[in-house]
């Protein structure tokens, strides 16, 4: 009898963590008080990834403009491309998918450079984005798989032949999903790019949320225009600001004043900063429509201030090759010489043909 009750009383020993442990809501005293099940539920909190995190935080009221209006903007084929499978980036060749949303890129540090700007960059994997979109990790690895394999395979002409054709990956829905992560994203480092970034207007956080998306770390390296967005400070020294035509965009220490004007002025040097750049001319269309968005009067009449930065950024002067120009001189001059060749011809026959 003693050792049957021994028995119980041991099993009723080992059973109580497993009460401890039980699901939420059978005893929340006996939860609330056991420090197992609180060491359970840190991996999970941990678990959580910065980028998971961040869309989990996000609120449209967080901006002063439609988020699902930038999202359209981005998907836009003028401004993005819009391909539903992997596909090379033309530059570095690596996969791309949707509106060039990148899909194996890893982390990266981007340190904060500005002493007074307490907003941090966040550059998190293409393994972490696709999670916060929610999407399956495997799929992601599946859509890799088939890329590197056609990578292998297909040479850049294949490619290009093959680019609008490629059977679907991802849905136009997914595709969206994964444009408004790189938009949240894009929201998120705009803030650490320009510190007064809740002071702008509408219009004027998109053009800095538009900026990052289609330019990413590279920001940093418009020096003078940064310097300009947060409060006027001298730009630090940089291949923009050494290429910048002096008698254009050189500007006046007293000239430039503290964030809050929102004098046609100030923001026309804002803007010129940035039509001095390599960007906006080599992408004249999607860079007007940008720039045009930082004058304080877009809100008004955005056609009208599309019209004045254009009439600034004039298109790139195209250099033709003197070979091709030749060339093409060769076969005019060739194509004429042929044609009076032809016409000497039909009258010598004509000719012959009267004598006889």
């Amino acid at each position: 009898m003693s050792k049957s009750i021994s028995v119980v009383a041991l099993t009723l020993f080992l059973g109580l963590p497993a009460l401890s442990q039980s699901p939420s809501g059978t005893d929340p005293f006996t939860l609330g008080a056991t420090p197992t099940a609180q060491s359970a539920q840190v991996p999970s909190e941990a678990a959580v990834s910065p980028a998971v995190r961040m869309m989990a935080d996000f609120k449209d009221s967080d901006v002063k403009f439609d988020v699902n209006e930038l999202v359209d903007i981005l998907r836009d084929r003028r401004h993005e491309g819009w391909v539903l499978a992997a596909y090379p980036d033309p530059r570095t060749g690596q996969p791309l998918t949707g509106a060039g949303f990148s899909l194996d890129l890893a982390e990266r540090e981007h340190p904060q450079t500005d002493p007074l700007n307490p907003h941090q960059f966040l550059e998190p994997s293409s393994a972490d984005l696709w999670r916060a979109a929610g999407f399956d990790p495997g799929r992601l690895d599946d859509i890799l798989k088939v890329f590197y394999e056609r990578k292998r395979m297909w040479s850049k002409r294949m490619w290009r032949r093959q680019l609008y054709s490629l059977p679907a990956q991802i849905s136009n829905e997914d595709a969206t999903q994964l444009v408004r992560v790189g938009a949240i994203q894009a929201i998120y480092n705009a803030r650490a790019y320009c510190r007064n970034f809740d002071q702008l207007t509408g219009p004027q956080q998109m053009a800095m949320a538009q900026l990052v998306y289609q330019m990413g770390v590279n920001l940093q390296h418009f020096n003078l225009f940064l310097a300009m967005i947060n409060s006027g400070a001298e730009p630090a020294p940089g291949p923009q600001a050494a290429a910048m035509d002096s008698a254009t965009f050189a500007l006046d220490a007293d000239a430039a004043p503290a964030f809050g004007d929102q004098t046609p002025e100030y923001w026309q040097g804002v803007q010129k900063s940035l039509i001095g750049s390599q960007w906006a001319h080599k992408y004249r269309t999607r860079a007007i429509a940008v720039i045009a968005m930082l004058d304080p009067a877009y809100g008004n009449d955005p056609s009208a201030a599309e019209q004045r930065v254009g009439a600034v950024l004039r298109p790139s002067a195209v250099h033709r090759r003197h070979g091709r120009a030749a060339v093409t001189t060769r076969q005019v001059a060739a194509g004429t010489h042929r044609g009076h060749a032809w016409k000497d011809r039909t009258a010598a026959r004509a000719r012959n043909r009267k004598r006889a």
